[in-house]
């Protein structure tokens, strides 16, 4: 399994976001996704992402189960910042100091770890908390030992810049993909000038980009209200299916695996975060690693799939609050 840094740690060059086994993608079974969490691990996979905001809890639970007996070898990333009610979309921002030692403490009881080796502001408001508080509250975990590395998501490249000018920051999380290529507008930048690693999550564009998608009525499937998926936007993003699918043809590869080894060549502290709870997805994605592309392949791809060609919205007016904080 090739391999890439994050602050000190050492993780697989794919990661896996685990957020859809627990909700948000349709109907979910514990069973499935813990054996795709297997099967991830004997692949080489070492790098875990997942939130205390996910199935209210239920991810960082099912994670613990598989984490037994592979501490110190797999590595953890969760968050904490949004506040949901049980069975809602809807949710508030916390990043006060009281809340988020807090959440870090319910987080480590859910995992059964003593320590979460990245640990993320989910998401920043900057006009309720300072950022001196929020970033102070993490330096004071990582010095207890309760976390390791400090990742910010969504956040903006001034933000990142004041952030890591208070306490180092390990990593930027953010929606990054051939439909989304919001931080290439100064973020990845950032990253490289702070020292900070960029986990690219939804780099499949929440599975539209693998040509499987095939439109959903599902109310607990995420997507039935994201704008991108939305008839109208999902007739017009059809020709970006199309884009991938050809591309990858001519590389001998899946659309999932030419979007995967595109991001990878981005740069060497990107690091993919694919989500599945399905051991064949898992596969498909880890197949990206043997993907070859040169300057003259990442060129031609990116100008076939230029920015702002995506119709629709990242996220609904709730989901985008906290987005390039």
């Amino acid at each position: 399994m090739q391999q890439r840094k994050i602050g000190e740690l050492t993780v697989s060059a794919l990661g896996l976001g685990c957020m859809g086994m627990s909700e948000f993608y349709g109907a979910t079974d514990d069973a499935q996704s813990l054996a795709t969490l297997e099967a991830a691990w004997e692949a080489g996979v070492t790098l875990y992402d997942t939130a205390d905001a996910y199935g209210f809890g239920h991810n960082e639970q099912l994670l613990g189960r598989f984490l037994r007996g592979k501490h110190g070898r797999a590595h953890v990333a969760t968050k904490c910042g949004l506040v949901r009610a049980p069975g809602q979309y809807a949710r508030r921002i916390d990043n006060s100091a009281a809340y988020i030692r807090q959440a870090c403490e319910a987080s480590l009881a859910r995992l059964g770890v003593e320590h979460i080796d990245l640990y993320y502001l989910h998401r920043l408001d900057l006009a309720q908390t300072p950022l001196e508080e929020s970033m102070g509250a993490l330096a004071e975990l990582a010095r207890a030992g309760k976390i390791g590395a400090v990742g910010l998501c969504e956040v903006s490249a001034a933000t990142l810049r004041r952030a890591a000018a208070l306490h180092p920051v390990a990593a930027v999380q953010s929606e990054y993909s051939l439909w989304t290529r919001d931080p290439e507008q100064g973020v990845l930048d950032a990253c490289r000038a702070v020292g900070a690693a960029f986990c690219a999550y939804s780099p499949l564009g929440r599975g539209f980009l693998t040509g499987a998608f095939a439109g959903t009525h599902d109310g607990a499937d995420f997507r039935s209200f994201n704008p991108r998926f939305a008839a109208d936007n999902l007739r017009s993003n059809q020709r970006i299916v199309d884009c991938v699918r050809e591309l990858a043809a001519g590389k001998g590869c899946t659309p999932a695996q030419l979007a995967l080894a595109w991001l990878l060549a981005q740069g060497d502290h990107i690091v993919p975060i694919p989500g599945t709870k399905r051991i064949a997805y898992l596969r498909d994605n880890l197949g990206a690693l043997d993907v070859q592309l040169d300057a003259a392949d990442c060129a031609r791809i990116a100008a076939a799939l230029p920015p702002g060609i995506a119709s629709g919205a990242r996220y609904s007016e709730a989901g985008m609050a906290g987005l390039d904080a």
